[in-house]
């Protein structure tokens, strides 16, 4: 009797496993139901960082530092003052552009006192064509009127004579006064062009003040923005040179993220749909952003060796392309994120 109880237990369908089966393929259909519905609307890559605009800043003259007014990592204003070069060597160089600047306006007066002297030279020089023209038309009516009375006898032969000599000393009298006249008028517009060339130079000079007045400006180096500054790569006493890079301002405001999308992945992304950033280092901090642009071309493209598709050994892979996202966060948070950071973001579309 035993063994015939045993064996009809033996016989008793076993059904906990259809029962798990069909727990686990339901589960499967639900979980792969609301996958398709998810990536029906998302696109999703963890292949992003937080960026942000970083602002080297550049010694524009050389020079030896005098003071440092700030620490690494410290948050600075726009204007605020940083670095104070050395500026002895530079107010001397505008003390002399100042004095080369004086000698030159000196010079514009005794050009305008040449315009005068020459001018009333010109005008005197102009009296004196009139006064010999006058004698000059005098001397040709008394040569006219001997020459009539040369000839019935009423005038000696020396007398006509005399009157001739007259009338070509008039003549030759007015012709002087005209040359000198002429030089008079020349010596003007020399002078006047001798006062545009001291005008040019004094322009020239006051140039040279500018110039010297920016490079004591350029003495004073200050934050180009608000942020914080970071890279600090100059000491008090060092000789820094034009150009060198001294540190590097974070700007306040300017976070966002660069999203690298596979070039599959963009068909129906655009600028301005809602993303839903996490990132890594603010775990449980959900943070909302917008699609702002893409890139005009792929990363591999801006790389320092661009891949070269032509050499024969082709393999075809999925390219990425930079899609920059701007950050909708509080300030709190925006405090928080720093350039480099990773992320994963999801961009919401609409098919």
């Amino acid at each position: 009797m035993a063994n015939t109880s045993e064996q009809t237990d033996n016989k008793k369908p076993n059904r906990i496993m259809p029962i798990i089966l069909g727990i686990l393929l339901i589960g499967g259909i639900v979980f792969g139901v609301k996958e398709y519905i998810y990536y029906s609307k998302h696109e999703d890559t963890d292949d992003a960082q937080i960026d942000a605009d970083i602002s080297p800043v550049v010694a524009r003259v050389g020079g030896y530092v005098d003071s440092i007014n700030f620490e690494e990592n410290q948050h600075v204003n726009q204007g605020q003052l940083l670095v104070k070069l050395d500026e002895r060597d530079y107010k001397v160089k505008l003390e002399q552009a100042y004095a080369a600047q004086k000698g030159a306006s000196a010079t514009i007066g005794v050009s305008q006192s040449q315009i005068y002297t020459t001018t009333a030279n010109s005008a005197s020089a102009k009296a004196n064509v009139e006064t010999a023209k006058v004698k000059l038309l005098q001397a040709k009516r008394d040569y006219d009127r001997y020459a009539n009375l040369v000839k019935d006898g009423s005038v000696t032969q020396q007398q006509f004579e005399q009157a001739q000599v007259t009338r070509d000393a008039a003549q030759a009298g007015f012709q002087a006064a005209q040359d000198q006249y002429k030089a008079a008028l020349e010596q003007v517009k020399g002078t006047e062009n001798q006062l545009s060339v001291t005008n040019t130079g004094v322009t020239a000079k006051q140039a040279d003040v500018d110039f010297a007045k920016l490079q004591l400006t350029y003495t004073s180096i200050t934050s180009p923005a608000n942020g914080i500054v970071s890279k600090k790569n100059v000491q008090k006493g060092q000789l820094v040179q034009a150009g060198q890079t001294l540190f590097s301002v974070v700007n306040d405001n300017s976070i966002y993220i660069t999203a690298n999308f596979k070039e599959t992945q963009l068909a129906h992304v655009k600028a301005g749909e809602k993303v839903e950033i996490e990132v890594d280092g603010l775990p449980g901090e959900k943070i909302e952003g917008e699609v702002y642009n893409f890139s005009p071309a792929t990363g591999a493209k801006f790389s320092l060796l661009p891949p070269d598709n032509a050499t024969g050994n082709y393999v075809k892979v999925v390219q990425r392309i930079p899609v920059k996202i701007k950050i909708n966060a509080s300030k709190d948070i925006l405090a928080k994120l720093r350039p480099g950071m990773s992320a994963t973001v999801s961009v919401i579309y609409k098919n």
